[in-house]
């Protein structure tokens, strides 16, 4: 599965619980890149996002690394981690969301 597809299956999952958020961290080059789901849409708080759904949401060269679910909607120095997972994949398996 590339990338992408499992960005699109965590948008897919998420839209089931809305009470949730799922928080994924990597690197593009030598830049930190972060990405929140919510409710089935993706946005990175690094770099830009698109406005076109039908536009990837990861920019060229980016490597996913870990990710977290945690408890939605977000409130700065209140965020509450349910799972904290070593890559995003491991993250769509878990089936307890």
């Amino acid at each position: 599965m590339t990338d992408v597809e499992l960005i699109n299956r965590l948008e897919e999952r998420s839209r089931s619980h809305s009470d949730r958020v799922v928080r994924i961290v990597g690197v593009v080059g030598m830049d930190a890149f972060e990405l929140l789901i919510f409710r089935g849409f993706s946005s990175s708080t690094t770099h830009a996002t698109a406005l076109d759904p039908d536009v990837s949401v990861l920019p060229e060269g980016t490597i996913l690394k870990n990710a977290e679910l945690l408890w939605g909607p977000m409130r700065p120095g209140e965020e509450c981690v349910l799972i904290k997972t070593a890559s995003p994949a491991e993250l769509l398996a878990q089936a307890n969301w």
